[in-house]
């Protein structure tokens, strides 16, 4: 990982990529594409409120983002009071820093607002499946993905929490969700102390295909990507030992070895979702 105070866009993608497009003359100019290049998670920020009028216009730009048949089952809660921040934290153990962080949002799944238009309409709901969940959870990512691509570019700092769905009956509690409405992620967000550390990505080689999937060399690639990404910290050695050239590889194996999760069903289940 490699620190960014500024860096123009094929630098960002050289350091990103070990296979990084190499920009033509022709290429065009973009502050934006350089932003999202050299993006990075933000765990820690300065003691700065972020003006709420620059919160609704990077809301509104996040929502303006592709939603699945215009359906618009996404919603964000932003948690601007300062005990119910605290009580999240509380919830997401193992991340002391969400506690500092100025503004929490938590970015829901809404399949609540559609089955009421059927019900406003008289119209049966024909879709009580898997899908329904599915589609409000692709909307909840694709609105994540669109407010931390605005919010970096006004020069904000954002990490996502995940592990607001290891507790999301809490969760729910605390937002006061109703049935078909559900937690998707929590997102950190404030001015950053310092620029954010640029992460190493799998080589493009091995995430973007053409015509069909294919996984040729694909374990050489990710062998020669741990050499790029060594982890000073290992998981669970009291389970695996200490190994000694420890990369990314080993460390997403062992962090997926325990269980996580593993009532989330229920709890999707318990908000009215079925899941077949």
């Amino acid at each position: 990982m490699t620190e960014t105070p500024s860096k123009s866009l094929q630098e960002a993608l050289d350091l990103r990529f070990r296979d990084a497009p190499q920009l033509t003359d022709t290429a065009p100019e973009s502050d934006l594409l350089r932003v999202m290049a050299a993006r990075g998670s933000c765990r820690y920020f300065r003691d700065q409120a972020v003006p709420q009028n620059l919160l609704d216009l990077v809301s509104a730009v996040a929502l303006a983002a592709p939603t699945k048949s215009d359906l618009q089952q996404r919603d964000i809660i932003m948690l601007q009071d300062r005990e119910k921040r605290k009580r999240l934290a509380a919830l997401v153990a193992g991340q002391a820093w969400v506690t500092d962080a100025p503004l929490i949002a938590v970015f829901c799944g809404n399949n609540r607002r559609q089955r009421l238009l059927h019900q406003w309409h008289d119209i049966p709901f024909a879709n009580d499946h898997l899908d329904a969940f599915f589609n409000a959870a692709g909307d909840a990512a694709i609105a994540l993905g669109a407010f931390v691509t605005a919010a970096e570019a006004v020069g904000l700092g954002c990490c996502p929490i995940s592990a607001v769905r290891n507790e999301a009956p809490a969760v729910s509690e605390l937002l006061g969700l109703p049935d078909h409405v559900f937690p998707f992620a929590g997102l950190a967000i404030g001015y950053p102390t310092y620029p954010p550390r640029i992460a190493k990505r799998l080589p493009l080689r091995v995430t973007c295909h053409v015509d069909q999937y294919q996984e040729v060399g694909l374990q050489e690639a990710v062998q020669s990507y741990d050499t790029e990404r060594p982890f000073a910290k290992q998981r669970l050695t009291e389970t695996f030992g200490e190994s000694p050239s420890y990369g990314w590889s080993e460390d997403k194996a062992r962090h997926y070895s325990q269980p996580e999760r593993a009532d989330f069903g229920d709890y999707v289940r318990a908000r009215g979702f079925k899941l077949d």
